[in-house]
């Protein structure tokens, strides 16, 4: 490395913290008496020049076809988004990222560098997994060796960098809740760049691991409820939004929650949940931790009706009450939930606690945790926990059980009334922050034994099992003697079921001697003998992914190019035709869909109303002419329709970033059966 850019490395480390002092400079002019015709300021006029090659280091690009270097992203505002995927505080981040996404989808590119905490996150398979799990859609990098982390300075998960459009570093903020910082600060910078004539307004697409995936029947299902008495399962499937409920043997029963991402009370088909995770069941009410709805619902199996327990729907922020009443206190990213003594209790993921909310009264708060993420012994109100992900009490109800993933540990909780906080397994109480980083996979008794982020827990009147999710086994732990043994998994991920093989299994529950496995990214569940270990699929009858076709509102239309009106003849489709123009140097991105959807003026007959505002792929020739059939309803009448397709273009070079084209046309169509014909053709305006 030569000095000079040595230096220039030096200066970007040293810039770290420039956003915050920046947007109180930039709020200071916002309110000065310089006249609104004078030129904006350039809100980061001590920016410095980003080194070549910033981002080579990485093992593996996600997300994109081809690696990105900085350079090719001139133009654009880069967002860099630095975390590591076990981090609940970086999936904290995840929507604040797809807001300034969406919010600003020409003038903003989001590339996320994946710098590993755990070992069994530096491998790309994994992290392709977390990118569908969490829905992300930008680029990802995996920076296994934490090279691009170094050279931007990065001390902390999560970490957000800017670059300005000139290829600038501005600096870079650490940890969560910077939306509006972050919003405020772009905005400056799109107004400095585009006065400039720096900002390139072009949208970019990249191809995601989700369009390369196939549906499955699960999608990263995260826990699983065996319900002994009425011999059920619990499904959690998460990434459907929905809770699938059936027999021990898999037959369905009942589908809760239309599978869209939403918070929506009421009946079991429309209801909506944000990936939920983990269940109780109570009598015939099901209480439901919907993790990304920072809620507790519950579940009236009798009335097949899902209502809101606790939790604002929005993220609570640290330093708010630890106590308050049901619908008006925020939670942070509820985990798990288990019942003891009328009493519930949920593992707060994103706080770092212990809850408890006793059925029937208008009251929840903390029950155990100072909130400090670590792993601490001592009373309920001096301990501290690692991001708690499932929770589970014993028969007698006098003691919980729970893994705390982000400190590999597992921690048991007195529920008495001067009740303790103790570790059965797992290290405690090391200097501030090292319990964070004490793991592995060793064998052992009591503090000696090694896990990696373990996510699931079930108990058996002697036994505890874990799922030691970075691992990929179930370990079991000796509840007399402390002893933790590996009962199931090679340690690597796999999916054969003699010998049994798991992938980032992510819950447990036991009934009847089986243990029922939420077997994460195998998108499946297994049932396992406790005698005989014998491994079994939980094969799922009847039940297939969830529909998302839904009638989007209209966006707006304004600049939709008109079209004659179309004399169209009666039938159950009308077939549309788009010729695509592709600009000289250029050709068709075919690994990236080319998508249309239709919107209706007002009310109408003509269409099917499910196949209104949904976005769906069409078909391409060799003569560039995208085609794709509208379901009518088969009745003559009239309609305004607007149309947009969109499709992907990439240069000829290699490396060459693929741009989004999109057009939107505003279509009368009138069906009658003296219509003349039953297509429609449209043409791209030239790029």
């Amino acid at each position: 490395m030569t000095g000079n850019r040595c230096s220039q490395m030096c200066r970007l480390a040293g810039a770290a913290f420039l956003i915050v002092s920046t947007i109180l400079g930039v709020s200071a002019v916002a309110h000065s008496d310089e006249k609104a015709a004078d030129p904006p300021q350039n809100p980061f006029p001590d920016a410095v020049e980003v080194p070549p090659g910033i981002f080579e280091g990485g093992t593996e690009w996600l997300n994109t076809s081809d690696p990105i270097d900085l350079k090719n992203l001139r133009g654009k505002i880069v967002v860099i988004d630095f975390w590591t995927y076990c981090c609940i505080n970086c999936m904290h981040v995840l929507p604040d990222l797809k807001y300034l996404e969406e919010k600003y989808p020409n003038e903003v590119v989001v590339i996320g560098v994946h710098s590993a905490k755990f070992d069994n996150e530096k491998v790309s398979q994994s992290i392709r997994d977390a990118i569908m799990r969490y829905e992300i859609q930008h680029p990802v990098v995996n920076d296994s060796e934490m090279l691009i982390w170094r050279k931007f300075g990065t001390r902390a998960w999560p970490t957000i960098a800017l670059v300005d459009p000139e290829g600038k570093y501005a600096g870079s903020q650490s940890g969560e809740g910077h939306r509006e910082l972050l919003d405020s600060v772009i905005k400056k910078m799109i107004e400095y760049h585009r006065w400039k004539g720096t900002l390139n307004e072009k949208p970019l697409v990249f191809t995601t691991e989700a369009s390369k995936s196939q549906s499955t029947e699960l999608r990263y299902p995260g826990k699983v409820f065996a319900d002994s008495v009425g011999q059920r399962l619990f499904i959690t499937d998460s990434n459907h939004n929905r809770i699938v409920v059936t027999s021990m043997q898999g037959e369905l029963q009942q589908v809760i929650g239309s599978g869209l991402s939403g918070m929506e009370d009421g009946a079991f088909e429309t209801a909506q949940f944000d990936h939920p995770q983990g269940t109780t069941l109570v009598g015939n009410k099901l209480y439901v931790a919907d993790t990304e709805n920072h809620s507790l619902r519950a579940v009236d199996l009798d009335a097949r009706t899902v209502s809101t327990l606790a939790g604002t729907g929005e993220q609570a922020q640290f330093g708010e009450p630890p106590i308050g009443t049901m619908r008006e206190t925020a939670l942070n990213s509820p985990w798990s939930i288990a019942h003891a003594n009328g009493t519930l209790y949920v593992a707060m993921a994103g706080s770092h606690q212990i809850w408890s909310h006793r059925i029937d009264s208008d009251a929840i708060g903390v029950f155990a945790g100072t909130g400090r993420e670590d792993v601490i012994d001592g009373t309920l109100k001096d301990s501290a926990f690692a991001q708690p992900s499932e929770i589970v009490a014993d028969a007698a109800e006098k003691f919980l059980y729970l893994v705390d993933s982000e400190g590999s540990s597992i921690r048991k909780v007195s529920l008495s009334a001067d009740g303790a906080v103790t570790t059965v397994a797992g290290t405690s109480g090391l200097p501030r922050g090292q319990s964070l980083f004490a793991f592995g996979d060793t064998d052992a008794v009591g503090s000696l034994a090694r896990f990696q982020h373990p996510l699931g827990i079930a108990i058996t009147t002697d036994s505890l099992f874990v799922a030691d999710s970075y691992n990929h086994k179930i370990r079991q732990i000796d509840l007399a003697s402390g002893s933790t043994t590996t009962w199931a998994g090679g340690g690597k991920p796999g999916n054969s079921l003699d010998p049994i093989m798991l992938n980032e299994p992510g819950g447990l529950s036991i009934a009847d001697n089986r243990l029922y496995v939420a077997d994460t990214n195998n998108q499946r569940v297994l049932s396992l003998d406790l005698t005989t270990k014998q491994a079994l699929v939980v094969s799922l009858k009847g039940l297939t992914a969830p529909s998302v076709a839904t009638v989007r509102s209209m966006p707006d239309m304004k600049d939709a190019t008109p079209v004659e009106a179309q004399n169209v003849a009666i039938g159950d489709k009308l077939s549309f035709n788009v010729t695509l123009t592709i600009p000289d140097g250029h050709k068709l991105n075919d690994l990236a869909p080319i998508s249309w959807e239709v919107f209706a003026e007002g009310e109408q007959t003509i269409v099917d109303r499910d196949a209104l505002g949904v976005r769906d792929e069409a078909t391409v020739n060799d003569q560039k002419v995208a085609h794709f059939d509208l379901p009518m309803t088969g009745q003559p009448g009239e309609a305004t329709l607007y149309v947009r397709v969109s499709f992907g273009y990439c240069g000829l070079d290699k490396n060459a970033l693929c741009h989004l084209a999109s057009a939107k046309w505003k279509v009368p169509v009138m069906l009658s059966a003296d219509g003349t014909s039953k297509e429609v053709s449209l043409s791209f305006p030239k790029q």
